[in-house]
């Protein structure tokens, strides 16, 4: 069930010393009982609750087969059709609006579902299904959607609801992730600061003023929470699980007139966060709505693939971004696999950012809005 934000949304979420004693919890507390928790050196983070919301995508088009090439400019972009590489063995994680699993594109996949939300357990708003094909789905009607399409098992944890989630259903969504399994984990949502704001001010009745003021310290102890679960997730490489966690940067610039910087979860330290590239006569070019200070970056605009109701949609975000990045990291993932026999997420995130390429964007490009530059599969050149 979605956790109501009372008290001001003074949600806590203790994180343990040791990696496999961690625990997630909800609590409203007083001002001494923070301090108390504080001060004990078992807790990693304390953060309220704040709203989570889908990274809307924007200008959503219909596709007909008529008009797809043999594979989408994204996966050709990245290189997936060149790599021997196609994440076999790999297991990822999606969070996101759940799945439609009945989708032509997710045939033959075993797709492990867990909702988190209080709606029906399948996709009902698309966005969810959208990104976990471009991951990893099959050719829709001889059109090649997916990244890394020898993916089998997918988990797919539905965390947002028509009413948004939040930052505590995203932790245990995170959990659940790893305890099942997860070596990629795909998040396509990010704080809803504005929201909060809004909270506060009408729920509240606070002044806009000290609301902005709660609300950005809310916002800080939400990065360090993420940072928190970063590096819990990377710590489970002692207990033989290795994981990343792959995120959107979010879409609120507007270039050229504003950059806006990567919101969390993706602005949390250890969170690879995913800048969206569109194409132009110049080369590629980061999309005017793509947040800055971003790791790397992946196709972005025109983005084909599966959609609630069995058929293919094409639309915009660094939420299709996203998915890209963490198709091409499950081919990462099972290559280290096969070199090493074990799964180092500090080199396999090593590896992944370092994947990155600037040789088809524009000359001007700048490292704080492309990362390392177009996220690439490997290829045996």
């Amino acid at each position: 069930m979605a956790p109501t934000m009372d008290g001001l949304g003074m949600g806590t979420r203790g994180f343990g010393r040791l990696p496999s004693n961690v625990k997630v919890e909800e609590a409203t507390l007083n001002g001494a009982e923070r301090n108390d928790l504080r001060r004990d050196p078992r807790t990693k983070a304390i953060a309220p609750l704040m709203p989570m919301k889908l990274i809307e995508p924007l200008n959503k088009s219909e596709v007909s087969n008529c008009d797809q090439p043999k594979l989408t400019w994204g996966v050709e972009a990245v290189r997936a059709a060149e790599s021997s590489y196609d994440g076999s063995g790999i297991t990822v994680a999606v969070l996101d609006t759940g799945i439609e699993p009945d989708h032509p594109a997710f045939a033959g996949v075993n797709l492990v579902q867990c909702n988190f939300t209080t709606e029906v357990d399948h996709d009902i708003n698309g966005h969810g299904t959208h990104c976990a094909g471009t991951i990893f789905g099959r050719d829709v009607d001889g059109t090649r959607i997916g990244v890394a399409q020898g993916v089998n098992r997918a988990l797919i944890a539905k965390v947002l609801g028509e009413g948004g989630g939040s930052s505590l259903i995203v932790t245990q969504a995170i959990q659940w992730a790893i305890s099942q399994g997860a070596q990629v984990i795909s998040m396509s949502l990010g704080i809803d600061f504005p929201g909060f704001v809004d909270f506060l001010v009408r729920g509240q009745g606070l002044d806009v003023r000290p609301a902005t003021s709660i609300a950005l310290e809310a916002y800080r102890a939400n990065v360090n929470l993420f940072t928190e679960l970063a590096e819990y997730v990377q710590s489970q490489n002692l207990f033989g699980q290795s994981a990343i966690i792959v995120a959107a940067s979010g879409n609120e610039s507007n270039r050229p007139s504003y950059e806006i910087a990567v919101a969390p979860p993706a602005a949390g330290t250890g969170v690879i966060a995913v800048g969206a590239l569109q194409r132009s006569d110049a080369g590629l070019t980061i999309a005017n709505f793509s947040n800055d200070r971003v790791n790397i970056s992946a196709p972005g605009v025109d983005v084909t693939s599966a959609w609630i109701g069995g058929g293919l949609l094409s639309i915009d975000g660094t939420s299709m971004a996203t998915p890209h990045v963490s198709g091409v990291a499950a081919m990462w993932a099972q290559k280290q696999l096969q070199e090493r026999g074990v799964l180092d997420n500090q080199l396999l995130l090593g590896r992944l950012i370092a994947s990155g390429t600037l040789d088809p964007l524009s000359e001007d490009s700048q490292p704080e809005d492309v990362g390392s530059g177009l996220v690439q599969a490997p290829v045996e050149d």
